[in-house]
C-alpha cells in the first residue's frame, strides 16, 4: 500500500553550540511522522557538502538557516508532497535532482539532509519497526546479525575544539576488550570521572569542550595520554587489553600547504609529513593507540600513503576530512591505499542514501567504518541507529556527558535490549550476565 508524504514542516533551532539549525517533520498520509535535527562541524573538510547560511551578521552573527529552511517550504517540499514515503531513493534522487550542484550549494546540504533523516524516519514507522531495522533494508541485507559499536568516548578536547590546549583534537578511550556495551558504558563513565579527579588533583580546571571531554590548557600533544594511562589505572580496567586509546588529530587545521609544514605550535614544532609519521609510530610504540584519525592533512596525499605503510598494518588510520564521507575520494583512497578506515558523517555528504553508500563501499573494501558526531550536536539520535543498522564497528559520539552526547549512548542501550530480546543478541563476556560480571569485578 502506497503511503505519500502529506506534508514537510521545517524551522530553525538551536544546537548545542547555541547556533541555529534545521529541524524538520514529514507527515505521511496515514498519519505516520518522522523528524529530524540536523548537527554541523566545526571542524570541517574543505570538500564537505555545503552547510546553507544566512550570512546576516545581525541576526545570530550571520549563521541563521532561514535561507535553508525557505528552500524546504518553497521548493522542496511542494516537490515531494506525494511521493511514497518508501521510496527513500527516489526521494533523495529527486532532491539532488532539484539542488543540480556538486556539493549541494543551492539547496544547502543542511536543508536536504533534514528531509532525508525525517523522511526515513517516517517510513520506518510506517512499517512499524524500528529505525536501525529499515536501515538495515537500505542497507540491502536480510541479516539479523545486529551488534553495537564499540565507543570511542572523547574525554580530553583539544585543536578547534578546545582553547589554548593541545594542537591534536581529540584523545579517545576505547574499550576494545569488552563487548557487551553497558559494560563499555560503564567503562566510559568511570575512566571518565577518574581522569576529571586526577586533573583536579594537579589544580587543572575540569571546563568542558565542545564534545563533553576535558580541555586543560597548556599541554603538549602527548602529555593526555599519561594522563589517560593515569586514569585507567585507577580503575579495574586494564590498559591495553580491555582499553586503549585513539587519538584524532585533525591535521588539516596546522598544516600549512605552502610549505607542506605541520605547525604544532603547542611544541613550537615545524615538522614535515615524514617527520610527523615519526611522530605517530613512536607514540603508537609507547602507548595502546587502537586508532589515529586524520594524522595529516586532506591535501596531503602522498603522506597518507607513506603513514598507511609505516603503520597501517598496526592501527586503524581514519580518513574524515580526507575522504568527507564523499565516495570519489573514498575510492581514491582504495585504489591508492591512503587509510584503511572511513569517519562517516551523515552531513559531510547530505543525504542517508548516499551516506549507506559510501559504508557499504567502504566495508565491502575492508575499511572499517566509524560512524560520528559532529560537534554543534542536537538531541537527534539517528547516528545511533545508523550504526547499529549497518553493522559499523565504532561510533564517535562524544564524552560520557552532555545530554546531546549522553543520549545517543542511551539510544544504543535501549537498541541494546531490543537486539538481546528479538534477535537473541548475546555479547561473548557477558556470558554470566552483567549484573553478576559487575558484581565480580567492580566491587
Amino acid at each position: 500500500m502506497i503511503e505519500k508524504i502529506s506534508n514537510i514542516y521545517s524551522r530553525q533551532v538551536l544546537d548545542s553550540r547555541g547556533n541555529p539549525t534545521i529541524y524538520s517533520l514529514v507527515e505521511t498520509s496515514n498519519g505516520n511522522t518522522g523528524f529530524s535535527f540536523v548537527p554541523s562541524g566545526a571542524s570541517t573538510g574543505s570538500k564537505e557538502a555545503l552547510e546553507l547560511r544566512d550570512n546576516n551578521p545581525k541576526f545570530f552573527n550571520g549563521k541563521g538557516v532561514l535561507k535553508a529552511i525557505d528552500n524546504i517550504t518553497n521548493e522542496i517540499g511542494p516537490n515531494l508532497i506525494g511521493i511514497d514515503i518508501n521510496n527513500l531513493n527516489e526521494i533523495d534522487s529527486k532532491m539532488l535532482e532539484m539542488d543540480g550542484t556538486e556539493f549541494k550549494s543551492r539547496l544547502g546540504a543542511n536543508s536536504i539532509l533534514s528531509v532525508s533523516m525525517a523522511c526515513t524516519r517516517a517510513s520506518a514507522a510506517s512499517k512499524n519497526i524500528e529505525l536501525f531495522e529499515l536501515i538495515r533494508r537500505l542497507y540491502n541485507s536480510n541479516k539479523d546479525d545486529y551488534k553495537i559499536p564499540n565507543p570511542m568516548f572523547n574525554v580530553l578536547n583539544g585543536g578547534s575544539h578546545a582553547f589554548n590546549s593541545t594542537d591534536f583534537q581529540e584523545y579517545m578511550i576505547v574499550p576494545v576488550g569488552i563487548e557487551d556495551f553497558e559494560i563499555s558504558i560503564s567503562a566510559g563513565f568511570q575512566i571518565y570521572n577518574k581522569l576529571k579527579k586526577l586533573l583536579e588533583s594537579k589544580n587543572y580546571p575540569t571546563t568542558l569542550g565542545d564534545e563533553g571531554g576535558f580541555a586543560p590548557p597548556g599541554l603538549t600533544n602527548e602529555e593526555p595520554l599519561n594522563l589517560l594511562s593515569d586514569a585507567v589505572s585507577r580503575t579495574e580496567f586494564e590498559l591495553g587489553k580491555d582499553i586503549k586509546f585513539a587519538l584524532d588529530v585533525a591535521a588539516s587545521e596546522f598544516y600549512n600547504s605552502t610549505n607542506n609544514i605541520y605547525d604544532l605550535k603547542s611544541e613550537d614544532k615545524k615538522l614535515s609529513s615524514e617527520e610527523l609519521a615519526i611522530v605517530y609510530k613512536n607514540l603508537v610504540e609507547k602507548y595502546p593507540i587502537y586508532s589515529i584519525e586524520d594524522g595529516l592533512s586532506e591535501d596531503d596525499w602522498a603522506g597518507w600513503q607513506n603513514l598507511t605503510t609505516s603503520i597501517g598494518k598496526d592501527i586503524q588510520l581514519v580518513g574524515d576530512d580526507l575522504y568527507v564521507t564523499q565516495k570519489k575520494f573514498l575510492s581514491k583512497g582504495i585504489k591508492e591505499g591512503a587509510g584503511n578506515s572511513i569517519l562517516i558523517k551523515l552531513n559531510q555528504v547530505g543525504t542517508v542514501s548516499e551516506t549507506i553508500e559510501n559504508i557499504k563501499l567502504a566495508q565491502e573494501n575492508n575499511f572499517e567504518t566509524i560512524i560520528s558526531h559532529r560537534s554543534g550536536e542536537t538531541e537527534d539520535t539517528f547516528i545511533a541507529d545508523l550504526a547499529v543498522g549497518t553493522n559499523s564497528t565504532q561510533i564517535k559520539t562524544g564524552a560520557p556527558a552532555r545530554g546531546e552526547r549522553v543520549n545517543k549512548y542511551n539510544r544504543l542501550l535501549i537498541i541494546y535490549d531490543i537486539i538481546k530480546n528479538k534477535y537473541n543478541y548475546v555479547p561473548k563476556n557477558n556470558s554470566l550476565g552483567i549484573k553478576k560480571w559487575v558484581l565480580k569485578r567492580l566491587v
